[in-house]
């Protein structure tokens, strides 16, 4: 039952949005767009992070409703609000959350000042969370079926993902020519700890019988599959979670393997388009692996039994438990990573240095650029989709501005702003999004945010 209870925690503790990074998108002034797209068109000769504080960002908020809607001092009941919420979401309605912390990272050229070759490298820590709302599951909890004769409740709506990990990355990245760069990154992922519950199916209807009172039917193959969490949740666990957890995530737990891959490409000098995967690969669970089964089919007629107790007469209860029970099995099992697809267009314009070529094949010697992107990131249903427009601005040599607009399922408002500036050799940058919500957070459905702070090594022949 404590098993039971720590997933159900972990379901309803968390709510927040998709892993889609638009500001620090093809923003090659700070050297974290690498982790976006591999192919990105980098100016620097090396930069290393530093460590801890190099990239810390977080995704949160969520879809169909806002921490206001429950949580608003405003006299109304909160289990009305409860109400009010899961009566207002739709079974694709999502709650997602992620959160990223570098331990450490850098990149440095290959070869002498003409190379076009560039490695980059780094380890980071990463939380993700992502669940679709299970409205039937939470109408039946709250009503029960009595008042919803005929209605099938779909046990399907249950599809939940949460997992921690680190990931060790190795990428690769060379300019083919002036017009074109491409890049590939290679990753180990280390799981501290996996639940995921995203293939179930099933339903629950009661009608009226035609020869007894009620003919109640319950169909159901339900599953959740766990590593790294079954000694946490035992009576006599007396360890350090936080230790066990820092362990797992140095290659102590279950790993994976996975890539990334990009390219930039100049059809003209002030007109780029770059397109990026991110994340293919997966996780291999074997070790302190449970897997929680309710599988199985009954039938009653009769009057409404209760199943969550033993009160039913004629021991029904016992025949529910027998029919559909709880199995807690031990077999290995496999995760996909969320991929992520990016992709961009940009213009340029207002030439900084007059030159009358592009000899690096670059867009750099610009001052303003405008563009489009598209982001696309895979779900255990349809897949997240984000449309975002922007514009982006080098003031001075030191400091550069993207400022963007962006469109997908959890606003039509979402404007965010990007800073990267260079003092000496170090390089500060704060991106953060939704910034029109910032002055009532409690009702933003999405915020995110992004800092860090890098050391960059320039090539002496790079005017800025």
């Amino acid at each position: 039952m404590r098993k039971i209870i720590f997933l159900f925690v972990l379901f309803i503790s968390v709510k927040s949005i998709s892993q889609n990074k638009q500001i620090l998108y093809n923003f090659t002034s700070v050297p974290q767009s690498l982790m976006t797209n591999p192919g990105s068109d980098v100016k620097y000769k090396g930069y290393f992070g530093i460590p801890l504080l190099s990239g810390i960002s977080a995704n949160i908020g969520s879809s169909g409703f806002s921490a206001y809607d429950l949580f608003a001092n405003d006299g109304v009941d909160f289990n009305v609000k409860l109400r009010n919420v899961v009566f207002s979401t739709t079974r694709k309605d999502k709650a997602t959350i992620n959160e990223q912390i570098e331990l450490f990272t850098g990149g440095f050229k290959v070869g002498d000042w003409e190379s076009n070759s560039y490695i980059s490298f780094g380890m980071y820590q990463e939380f993700d969370f992502l669940s679709y709302i299970p409205k039937d599951l939470a109408i039946l909890a709250l009503d029960g079926n009595s008042n919803y004769l005929g209605k099938v409740f779909d046990l399907g709506d249950l599809n939940i993902k949460a997992e921690m990990l680190s990931v060790l990355h190795v990428g690769f990245h060379k300019n083919i020519n002036e017009n074109l760069i491409v890049g590939v990154r290679g990753k180990i992922y280390s799981s501290a700890f996996n639940a995921t519950s995203t293939k179930n199916s099933g339903y629950i209807y009661t009608i009226p019988s035609t020869n007894g009172i009620y003919e109640q039917v319950i169909s159901s193959n339900l599953e959740v599959n766990t590593s790294g969490i079954s000694k946490y949740t035992e009576k006599d666990y007396s360890g350090d979670i936080v230790k066990d957890i820092t362990k797992k995530a140095f290659f102590g737990g279950d790993l994976g393997l996975g890539f990334d891959a990009g390219l930039t490409y100049y059809p003209k000098k002030n007109i780029q388009f770059t397109a990026s995967i991110v994340d293919v690969g997966f996780i291999k669970h074997a070790k302190d692996v449970e897997t929680f089964t309710y599988k199985g089919y009954y039938k009653y007629e009769g009057i409404t039994p209760k199943f969550t107790n033993g009160n039913s007469s004629g021991n029904i209860y016992q025949e529910f438990k027998d029919a559909i029970p709880l199995d807690t099995l031990y077999t290995k099992y496999t995760t996909w990573r969320p991929a992520k697809f990016n992709s961009s267009i940009q213009y340029s314009f207002d030439d900084a240095r007059n030159k009358e070529c592009n000899c690096d094949g670059t867009e750099s010697e610009y001052k303003n650029a405008v563009g489009a992107q598209l982001f696309v990131m895979s779900t255990p249903r349809l897949p997240f989709m984000a449309f975002t427009t922007y514009y982006r601005r080098r003031i001075l040599n030191s400091l550069q501005i993207k400022a963007t607009y962006t469109l997908d399922s959890y606003s039509y408002k979402n404007i965010g702003l990007g800073l990267s500036g260079q003092f000496g050799k170090l390089n500060l940058y704060v991106l953060a999004d939704n910034l029109l919500e910032y002055h009532d957070l409690a009702k933003a459905n999405s915020l995110s945010f992004q800092f860090g702070l890098n050391i960059i090594f320039k090539d002496s022949n790079e005017p800025y």
